[in-house]
């Protein structure tokens, strides 16, 4: 069961598996299962086209800082119109995020990342002065199931649950620094997301961290060369006439005695190496396999998940809404304790609806009627010839930029099949 811990606010169900849910449903008439498909296809149409509008603008903004695009651009921005368009779009991603049910992680729940690490993560240093501006936000908090060994376990497998982010998204921009070798995009944002981070793993995903040796790993490569040094000392000051007189009797000695120096540094300086690839390896895994999308494709995975969440949280609150509110209607808070109580029961789902959120979409599609605290559902077949009003209402011809974007609806076998015809004039 998923945790109301996890995303208080996220349902995690495509459209058409709740669709086929709700239809599963018994004592559901053939028309009204048919009618509740319909829907679920109009509503589908409706926020895509929703979306597309709203979110068009930010598309065109990132192109201006997507470093992916192979396009030229024939804006020519000043540094002030530039760093407007930075700002905005920096807010616009955030405001997309919230959408999504991302929420911003606070520097003090970034920061015990900075000094630890978990057993499948590495211990980095951070120098947030490479930044010019960073954030991260993360959705789902829960815990995972994975496997360790560990000598006091006598390297036997053993089962542990991780805290972890479901998702993590990193949003940056980079400027010169040190840390960042070779040529550094600093013209540009970077967008990333990431599934299943451990918490203390957070910082391990930003660009220019370094690697951290911890006290073990750090005396494993010291203490063999210590030993060694001082082993080394002893037995000179141990026998320091006889070996005295093989330097003197024997100028190779002294080669010898260097060739034993070079060879413990050497020795040194390459499990040094080697523990730094192995974290260095460790790091490229977790960012190969658990890496979800960059740029642009961040953004239309987000684009397409709020709009998702929109779609599939309209209808299930209008069915509920008209599967088992009677005659007197609903509250809005009664509302959101159906939905909550019916992913639970049916979904096996601790999803806990965003508050008035449900009522509020129905009111704006036309679902609803009753002008007071208590609300009504339409009948589906009135439910269908509402939702085409809406969409033709907020997708009419804008005559600022002669795009038009509108629905054709035929009858088909007694329903309504939308489809959609977009032009440019």
């Amino acid at each position: 069961m998923t945790g109301a811990g996890d995303c208080p606010h996220f349902i995690p169900l495509a459209r058409g598996e709740l669709t086929e849910l709700l239809c599963a449903e018994e004592g559901l008439a053939a028309a009204d299962r048919a009618a509740i498909r319909r829907l679920a296809a109009l509503l589908a149409a409706y926020y895509h086209f929703e979306f597309d509008h709203r979110f068009r603008d930010l598309r065109e903004a990132y192109f201006t800082f997507d470093p992916d695009t192979d396009n030229t651009t024939l804006l020519r921005l000043t540094a002030d119109e530039r760093q407007t368009r930075l700002n905005r779009l920096y807010k616009d991603l955030g405001a997309l995020l919230e959408r999504a049910h991302f929420r911003h992680l606070a520097r003090d729940e970034i920061e015990p990342a900075i000094d630890h690490a978990s057993d499948w993560g590495v211990r980095v240093d951070v120098d947030f002065s490479a930044f010019e501006y960073v954030a991260i936000f993360a959705r789902g908090e829960g815990f995972q199931t994975r496997t360790r060994r560990r000598l006091r376990n006598l390297y036997q497998p053993e089962e542990v649950d991780v805290p972890v982010y479901r998702r993590l998204a990193i949003m940056l921009k980079l400027r010169d620094h040190p840390r960042l070798p070779g040529p550094v995009d600093t013209h540009n944002v970077l967008f990333k997301l990431f599934k299943d981070i451990p918490r203390l793993d957070v910082t391990m995903l930003l660009p220019g961290a370094r690697v951290r040796f911890n006290i073990r790993d750090r005396g494993r490569i010291g203490l063999p060369v210590l030993s060694g040094l001082l082993m080394g000392i002893w037995n000179v000051l141990e026998h320091l006439t006889e070996f005295v007189e093989a330097v003197i009797l024997s100028p190779n000695a002294v080669w010898a005695l260097a060739a034993g120096s070079i060879g413990y540094g050497y020795k040194s300086f390459y499990g040094y190496l080697h523990m730094r690839q192995r974290y260095h390896l460790a790091l490229t895994r977790s960012l190969y396999f658990q890496n979800l999308d960059s740029n642009a494709g961040v953004l239309t995975r987000l684009i397409d998940e709020a709009e998702s969440q929109e779609c599939i949280a309209a209808l299930l609150g209008y069915f509920c809404l008209w599967r088992y509110a009677g005659p007197e209607g609903w509250t809005s808070d009664e509302l959101d304790t159906v939905m909550d109580l019916y992913l639970d029961r049916y979904a096996d789902l601790t999803v806990q609806c965003e508050s008035g959120a449900g009522l509020r979409r129905l009111r704006s599609l036309g679902l609803v009627q009753g002008n007071g605290d208590r609300v009504r559902a339409l009948a589906p077949d009135q439910a269908l010839v509402a939702v085409h009003c809406a969409r033709e209402k907020h997708f009419a011809v804008d005559p600022a930029d002669g795009h038009a974007t509108f629905a054709q609806v035929s009858r088909v076998d007694g329903g309504v099949s939308p489809s959609r015809v977009s032009e440019r004039h």
